[in-house]
């Protein structure tokens, strides 16, 4: 467990300071978005909106349609029916490197990282200026690539492990090396899909402090099912069921709503 670690605050403080940082300018919606697999309406038209800086967690049962909706956003399918919008601007139909290039960045429920190259060459290839052969044929590792590296290494509680192989690491800090490898990109929009999945209760505690943290300056998709670490974190919360919205609200609202009892969160 790295040294640099730090807890976070108490929940209440962090919700009612995640509440004022929210802003209310719309930076992301789908519109009567729908995608179907032989015959099977896995999104069904859906509608939904995020803020500026707002930490959006969205929740549902098997087959609900989450992942779906993530592989939309990002490229990885494209919709049968609707459009994502992403800062003003139609996305859904652009290739996958085309809509990283727009600000958005994805994060899979597995770890994908380079495990045979130490974490620092892990941010180092994901900077956006060493992608593509002609790019990494001309980049150099000066100090102010060290110095970007170090910086996002330390806001992923891994500043102590940059020399590390990352075939290494635990899983939790595959999962933040992961995550670190697409904050160094920037993005205004970031979706992760199950982050906590696998990880130590000391590791979520400190992985709710990231996000909440990370919210600050753009805007967070999560996928998540564990309802606590979903409290810690959301800004606001979407059920998803059969592909529909199925409700929207606060964590507690969700908790207390007697359709999502009925066919998610159960008695």
């Amino acid at each position: 467990m790295s040294a640099s670690m730090q807890m976070a605050r108490d929940p209440e403080q962090e919700l009612s300071i995640r509440n004022e940082n929210v802003a209310s300018e719309e930076t992301f919606r789908v519109e009567d978005l729908s995608v179907s697999f032989d015959g099977f309406r896995a999104v069904d038209n859906l509608c939904l909106s995020v803020a500026k800086n707002e930490l959006r967690v969205i929740i549902g049962p098997n087959g609900a349609g989450k992942t779906t909706l993530l592989d939309m956003i990002c490229g990885k399918t494209r919709p049968t029916e609707g459009k994502v919008i992403f800062d003003g601007e139609v996305v859904s139909g652009l290739p996958e490197y085309q809509i990283v290039k727009k600000g958005i960045g994805r994060k899979f429920q597995t770890p994908s990282v380079y495990e045979d190259l130490s974490v620092f060459e892990n941010f180092e290839i994901s900077m956006p200026d060493a992608q593509g052969v002609l790019d990494s044929l001309f980049f150099k590792r000066d100090e102010a690539i060290r110095e970007r590296v170090s910086r996002a290494a330390a806001e992923v509680f891994l500043a102590d492990q940059l020399h590390r192989k990352a075939g290494t690491l635990s899983h939790g800090q595959k999962q933040w090396l992961e995550i670190g490898m697409l904050l160094i990109q920037e993005p205004r929009l970031l979706l992760l899909d199950e982050p906590v999945a696998g990880m130590s209760p000391r590791e979520r505690e400190a992985t709710a402090e990231l996000l909440t943290r990370v919210a600050n300056g753009r805007s967070v998709i999560v996928i998540e099912h564990d309802m606590d670490f979903v409290k810690r974190i959301a800004h606001k919360v979407t059920v998803l069921h059969q592909g529909r919205l199925l409700a929207e609200g606060s964590a507690d609202e969700i908790q207390s709503n007697p359709k999502v009892i009925e066919v998610y969160l159960g008695h």
